[in-house]
């Protein structure tokens, strides 16, 4: 699909090199680097692809939908974020995403102002949940389901694959390579979702819920140890 000015300026917000506190998270590839299953490029690449079909899936279907829902009258943030909620097993996952959703929003409303934050914040107080602010800033921004879509699923790979050139000292270029060989599949679930959201409404239940239980058992593992890199 192209993209939109709206669009690129959404993918500088979900960056992990801009101030919104993606760079502190990996993943779920620290701790697999750790147990051994992502070793080289090889290795990264299967990680990559199984976590954008799985979680990357679901967190931009969720996306998409936050993005139509901002667009509601009265925006019903509390349900949508409760069923984020429900497709994120690990407890300590769904505290990472919504401390990364916090730090998005203030990035996103210091980008696009309104009172458009003010009404998700007072509906999640707890802060919500990493995908569920992304499609509410895109809305903001004037971006359509389809590009937020597009830039949560993009999103579900780069972060873990810059992660892995700080953790295995791998050549960025090459890891690039790998990213970029996945831009088909992104883009054909870009399409899938934002079709699955454009037809269901606010019948959420019936968005993906593809979860990835390594990454959920690794990612309890990881909050207990007492020295790492990255917050998740």
């Amino acid at each position: 699909m192209g993209i939109t000015p709206a669009t690129a300026a959404l993918l500088h917000l979900a960056d992990g090199r801009f101030p919104a506190g993606g760079h502190a998270h990996s993943g779920g590839i620290e701790e697999a680097v750790a147990d051994g299953r992502v070793r080289g490029l090889g290795s990264l690449e299967s990680f990559l692809r199984g976590r954008l079909w799985t979680v990357g899936r679901a967190d931009a279907a969720v996306s998409a939908a936050a993005c139509a829902e901002a667009v509601r009258p009265a925006p019903d943030w509390a349900g949508l974020d409760a069923e984020a909620a429900a497709r994120c097993p690990s407890s300590s996952l769904r505290r990472s995403s919504r401390a990364l959703g916090r730090g998005m929003l203030r990035a996103a409303a210091a980008a696009w102002p309104g009172e458009w934050d003010h009404r998700l914040r007072d509906a999640v107080p707890d802060g919500p949940l990493a995908p569920v602010v992304l499609g509410a800033a895109g809305a903001a921004g004037g971006v359509t389901p389809a590009g937020v879509a597009l830039v949560g699923a993009h999103g579900a790979v780069t972060a873990p694959a810059g992660a892995a050139v700080r953790l295995l000292g791998l050549d960025p270029f090459a890891v690039v390579a790998v990213v970029a060989r996945l831009g088909a599949e992104i883009d054909a679930i870009t399409a899938d979702v934002a079709g699955v959201v454009a037809g269901i409404g606010r019948d959420w239940a019936a968005l993906p819920a593809g979860t990835a239980p390594l990454i959920e058992i690794g990612a309890e593992l990881h909050a207990a140890w007492e020295v790492r890199l990255f917050a998740s």
